[in-house]
């Protein structure tokens, strides 16, 4: 996650309240969805960013996980999301964020 998107991320947290502000990723790779859950939860693991050492506890989910999925309409899902889905390990992601959730949020 760039710097700018912690920094974004940083301010939702402090403006509305941590318990109030769900991070939605959308990265193509598990790794790289676990590597910003792991920051908007835990804080930037390389410790470069504005999240370092900053510990959000943010309720944090991947855009092709089953509970998300739900959340939209069936067609502008497909639309916006189905090709890539096809071509996404989405188990492996969906397995990636429920680890990262499991250790690290603090609200859900």
């Amino acid at each position: 996650m760039d710097l700018e998107n912690q920094n974004r991320v940083k301010d939702a947290a402090e403006k509305f309240g941590a318990e109030n502000v769900v991070v939605l990723l959308g990265a193509a790779e598990a790794e790289a969805a676990g590597l910003a859950a792991e920051t908007v939860t835990a804080g930037d693991p390389t410790f470069a960013g504005p999240l370092a050492g900053v510990e959000l506890g943010l309720s944090v989910f991947h855009v092709v996980e089953e509970e998300i999925k739900e959340q939209f309409d069936e067609s502008v899902y497909e639309e916006q999301i189905g090709m890539m889905e096809m071509v996404l390990d989405c188990d492996e992601i969906a397995e990636e964020m429920s680890s990262i959730r499991s250790e690290f949020c603090k609200y859900l």
